[in-house]
């Protein structure tokens, strides 16, 4: 990419003649080239899965994290550079701090989607910084708005979803979720089709043994944002892989 980009591709506030920002582009894929993150929306909460790449066999399970807290109520995911993912988390943790504050209620997860997307785009603006590597995936559920989903990419831009992926799997687990009827599907459900996706894109050749991380947030855990329990999680995990021996044989 560089050979194509250079002489513009310097600064993030230089387009190239085709209109186009390179240093956006290489966040972009800093995104693409790790490990699959997906959020899946259902009728009554939201579910986060990633994929965690074991990088080393004296890695201790559990110690690197993809999925956050924002407060009580709201679940972030975040995909690409993992140090990019967690100074975001800080900084969404701030907004939401101070809308609590000023307002005395929780921010929700349409505003913090906004605050956070515009805080990201600032990143392309100005000579002396870079865009952030990473995408993040924002969830919540609640009595006055029900289940809210939001991505917002390195440029800034964010769309709400009721289902995406990022991350080196992100196009076979589109395809994969643009199969499931997601309105009718409980979070329990979407923590078996989650977990199953995932499995199903993992690439055993090239990649590394991984690490299936879940949460969700849902009107079953009262609006709360929480890990996944380790019973369902099994439970998922085992269902994935028999789904993957199936369609292996087949």
């Amino acid at each position: 990419m560089s050979s194509i980009g250079t002489g513009y591709d310097l600064s993030s506030t230089v387009f190239s003649p085709a209109g186009r920002v390179f240093q956006v582009e290489y966040a972009n894929k800093a995104v693409e080239n790790g490990g699959t993150v997906l959020a899946l929306r259902g009728k009554d909460g939201v579910v986060f899965a990633a994929e965690n790449m074991v990088l080393s066999k004296l890695h201790e399970r559990g110690t690197t994290r993809r999925t956050f807290h924002i407060g009580n109520h709201i679940g972030m995911a975040v995909a690409g550079l993992h140090a990019d993912g967690v100074a975001l988390v800080s900084e969404a943790r701030s907004y939401a701090n101070q809308f609590k504050d000023n307002y005395g209620y929780p921010i929700t997860a349409e505003n913090l989607n906004q605050q956070l997307s515009g805080y990201m785009h600032q990143f392309t603006l100005y000579s002396g910084a870079r865009p952030c590597g990473c995408s993040v995936l924002i969830g919540s559920c609640d009595a006055e708005n029900g289940p809210q989903l939001y991505m917002a990419e390195p440029s800034g831009v964010s769309w709400g979803y009721y289902g995406t992926a990022v991350g080196k799997g992100a196009t076979p687990a589109h395809a994969e979720i643009e199969k499931l009827k997601l309105k009718e599907l409980s979070a329990r459900e979407l923590i078996r089709e989650a977990a199953r996706i995932i499995y199903a894109v993992h690439d055993e050749v090239k990649d590394k043994e991984f690490e299936l991380e879940m949460s969700w947030v849902a009107e079953e855990t009262g609006g709360r944002h929480q890990a996944v329990p380790a019973d369902l999680l099994a439970e998922a995990e085992a269902a994935a892989k028999a789904a993957l021996e199936d369609s292996e044989e087949d």
